[in-house]
């Protein structure tokens, strides 16, 4: 539960507003929520800072639209990843407040505006315009979790000079998300400019050698830049979720 709105429920209570059995309700699934096909993980914000992630792959809509309605009565912010655009229409008739990103494959539900938690700065580089979808995953991710999230798409290593056009930007950000498939070689130039965490998403992209994403993730994980920590291949979200936890020491 997130505990800006266990405070609020508290002081409901207190204020006369609510019931105090509507309360107990409320209570009696603050740790964890049995709903048949999941076991919600309520207690998750409070423990971690931000609530369970939805994996939207294999999970029918109706088990994604139940999951999110459950967890909309205790958190401010949702999301939802890897879900299709056929599966998301479904989530969005049921509860339609929610937004659909077709590009990072994301659905995220907001009850309200997002507040800044750390004063560092996350960047998201992509190599390639075909790298992007994984990029925005990481983006969205870590906007979601509260942080000041800037991206440049298409800088990759076939044209090094365009990654230079943008050094001011790189070199004032506290965490850099580099997104690359083919070689992977974009993340050890970009940390080689930097002192501060880079995290390397290896993507699938690439010709019948990169064997979907695992000869990026090979070249990454040998990196000679010794800031550089590599997540799997097509993790945006674990990149994102990563990044945040990082800036957090910015605060």
């Amino acid at each position: 539960m997130d505990k800006t709105v266990l405070l609020n429920l508290l002081q409901s209570v207190a204020d006369g507003k609510e019931a105090v059995n509507n309360a107990a309700d409320s209570l009696s699934h603050l740790i964890m929520e049995d709903i048949d096909y999941a076991h919600i993980d309520h207690q998750r914000s409070t423990r971690k800072g931000f609530p369970e992630v939805i994996f939207g792959q294999n999970k029918t809509a109706g088990q994604i639209s139940g999951i999110i309605s459950k967890m909309s009565k205790q958190e401010n912010i949702i999301l939802a990843t890897r879900v299709n655009p056929v599966k998301a229409a479904d989530v969005i008739k049921t509860i339609p407040k929610a937004v659909y990103h077709k590009d990072a494959r994301m659905i995220i539900l907001k009850k309200k505006a997002i507040s800044i938690k750390a004063k560092g700065n996350i960047l998201v580089l992509s190599a390639g315009t075909s790298d992007i979808p994984v990029a925005k995953e990481a983006y969205l991710t870590a906007k979601a979790m509260g942080n000041q999230v800037e991206y440049i798409f298409d800088v990759g290593v076939a044209g090094i000079h365009r990654l230079f056009a943008h050094k001011d930007l790189i070199e004032k950000a506290s965490v850099l998300i580099v997104v690359a498939g083919m070689e992977g070689a974009l993340p050890s130039v970009v940390a080689g400019l930097v002192g501060c965490p880079v995290i390397a998403v290896p993507t699938s992209i690439g010709y019948g050698a990169s064997f979907k994403g695992i000869s990026a993730l090979l070249g990454m994980l040998n990196s000679c830049s010794s800031n550089v920590a590599v997540v799997n291949i097509d993790n945006g979200f674990g990149a994102g979720y990563m990044a945040a936890v990082i800036n957090r020491l910015t605060i």
